[in-house]
């Protein structure tokens, strides 16, 4: 606890302005956009989305590499209820949750007429990723996903694969890059390899959204991810993966939130 403390401590919470800007909140000093799913669809032509989740914060507090990818991403949307519970207790409320598994699908809904978005699907298990490009291009009415591949296990550490799957992404023709791997490994993937895919103009980060487009992976029910229990859901699923995740290493969130609270009442005091 003593090492996050002095993670957060050491950070600088407190430059007032940036607090307090609607368009930007501070969380663990992460930035992330206060925007709405309607003015992300509609600003969004080019850039890296991220979706942060209170494991994806906790990670960033010791994680650098991971730390470089977040601060080069262009939009960091909302994808926790806790975070949005969060928010409204450091005094700087975020206006919407922007789930990954609730963008993705909203962003192909919203260009199914746009001829110049075209999608590559990279995730999931062996056949995953084709049988939800399957599924969304049935739904959409055209074939919107140009391409899907699903990598093998570890193949972030192989160079190899690695060049396979760009040459396969730009074969494609695909203009939007829509990879669920898992964080950190997909936010380091297109941190790292994003300058050589020129024809990708737009990189979402969706993690486990192909699984959902497939129908492989069941999703909470609506109730427990707007209540902010949807770790439970996932963790009642696949409770051998996830229970160190909830149960250990996400559970100091509340202690960093609680000492960044009392940084912000400590300067508000200062400046009275």
């Amino acid at each position: 606890m003593r090492e996050y403390y002095q993670v957060v401590n050491g950070l600088n919470f407190g430059h007032r302005q940036e607090l307090i800007n609607m368009k930007r909140v501070n969380i663990l000093n992460v930035c992330l956009d206060n925007l709405s799913m309607t003015e992300v669809l509609e600003q969004l032509k080019s850039g890296v989305v991220f979706t942060p989740n209170v494991d994806h914060l906790m990670k960033l507090q010791k994680d650098s590499d991971f730390l470089k990818a977040y601060n080069d991403a262009d939009y960091k949307l909302c994808d926790s209820q806790i975070l949005m519970y969060a928010s409204h207790f450091l005094g700087t409320p975020i206006k919407e949750k922007i789930s990954g598994s609730d963008f993705f699908p909203a962003f192909y809904t919203y260009h199914k007429n746009n001829q110049d978005i075209k999608i590559f699907l990279l995730g999931a298990k062996k056949g995953i990723a084709s049988q939800a490009q399957k599924k969304i291009n049935y739904r959409v009415g055209r074939n919107i996903i140009v391409g899907s591949h699903s990598p093998s296990f570890g193949f972030e550490n192989d160079e190899q694969e690695c060049q396979e799957i760009l040459e396969l992404i730009k074969d494609s023709g695909a203009t939007v890059l829509a990879i669920g791997v898992g964080a950190p490994k997909q936010e380091k993937w297109i941190y790292k390899y994003k300058q050589q895919l020129p024809n990708i103009q737009i990189f979402l980060a969706i993690g486990a959204s192909i699984d959902f487009e497939a129908g492989s992976i069941q999703r909470a029910p609506r109730w427990m991810s707007n209540s902010g229990l949807e770790w439970l859901h996932r963790l009642l699923w696949d409770p051998q993966r996830l229970w160190k995740r909830y149960l250990v290493r996400d559970l100091p969130f509340f202690w960093l939130i609680f000492l960044q609270k009392l940084d912000i009442n400590s300067r508000n005091n200062s400046i009275i």
